[in-house]
């Protein structure tokens, strides 16, 4: 197999196929209570869904105008932006005992959401980074087609099993994150193969813009939530929602209905950068958790 059979096979085949089961196993985890909680607690939820899918993007679009990245490399934290959060902020929600229900119901309702926003967004900005003289753009319907495609479809059915088969839905959901962590590892080695004579200089122009694209959104993340006097379990939850990104599908779009791969690699730095600043902050709360429940413990008198 020739180098450019490879690069058509990963972009053609194997992403959008591993996206799709990281996105069945997403609905594994799935019951039709996670969607009805956007009326149980409707505040909670348009909070997290107005960080993730206004203030996200709005930050983005700031930061990738202001910083000196190239056009490529601007629509990549753009397409990192518009995607919704994935499975790895429930997960990382369950480990800081955030509220883990909140998380579920907005990367459920985010996922759908999101289906018809990011043709509009990701036009949008290919238009004002690389200018009307370039000919990429995504096509409205085609897209919505293929985002239904590759993120409603896999969770229904997930969803479906869950229903009828919950205790086989539980054992392949487990099954299916380990994938998606090794899946996202492959895929960014192979990007970085792919690029490794414009990497190094892509690392050096779009890391600081991932860091701070991460950091502000999850401090306005969790101080939006106290702000609204959201408990500290649903800031933590929100705060992770909106800093955990699905770069997974953002890759996707870079890569299988954009054909550039330049534009995937903000996606993959920043998948780095969240997987660190994650792993820190849960291990603040963690930290400040055991301080709390130390002080709670009365001091034993001597005898």
């Amino acid at each position: 197999m020739s180098a450019e059979q490879l690069v058509h096979l990963v972009n053609v085949q194997i992403v959008p196929v591993s996206l799709f089961l990281i996105m069945l196993g997403m609905g594994l985890s799935l019951v039709l209570d996670d969607f009805r909680r956007v009326v149980s607690y409707p505040k909670a939820v348009a909070i997290g869904l107005s960080c993730q899918l206004i203030l996200l993007p709005l930050i983005g679009f700031g930061l990738a105008s202001l910083m000196p990245l190239t056009p490529e490399l601007a629509v990549g934290v753009m397409l990192l932006v518009v995607c919704p959060g994935g499975t790895t902020s429930n997960l990382y929600a369950h480990i800081a005992k955030g509220d883990v229900a909140l998380s579920v119901t907005l990367t459920a309702v985010a996922s759908v959401v999101t289906v018809f926003s990011i043709p509009f967004i990701v036009n949008g900005s290919l238009l004002h980074f690389m200018g009307e003289s370039e000919e990429i753009t995504l096509p409205i319907a085609r897209t919505m087609a293929s985002l239904v495609l590759l993120t409603i479809i896999p969770i229904s059915i997930g969803m479906t099993v869950r229903r009828f088969k919950p205790a086989l839905a539980i054992a392949v959901e487990q099954r299916v994150k380990y994938f998606a962590v090794i899946f996202l590892a492959l895929l960014i080695a192979f990007l970085v193969y792919q690029q490794r004579d414009t990497f190094v200089d892509s690392v050096i122009s779009a890391g600081p813009v991932a860091l701070l694209l991460n950091i502000s959104t999850m401090l306005i993340g969790f101080y939006g939530a106290r702000l609204f006097a959201l408990n500290r379990q649903q800031s933590i939850s929100i705060t992770l929602e909106t800093g955990l990104q699905n770069s997974g599908l953002s890759m996707v779009l870079a890569l299988g209905m954009l054909n550039n791969y330049a534009m995937s690699l903000v996606p993959a730095i920043y998948t780095g950068v969240m997987f660190i600043t994650a792993g820190v902050l849960v291990y603040y709360v963690g930290r400040q958790r055991s301080i709390t429940d130390s002080d709670s413990v009365p001091a034993r008198q001597e005898s």
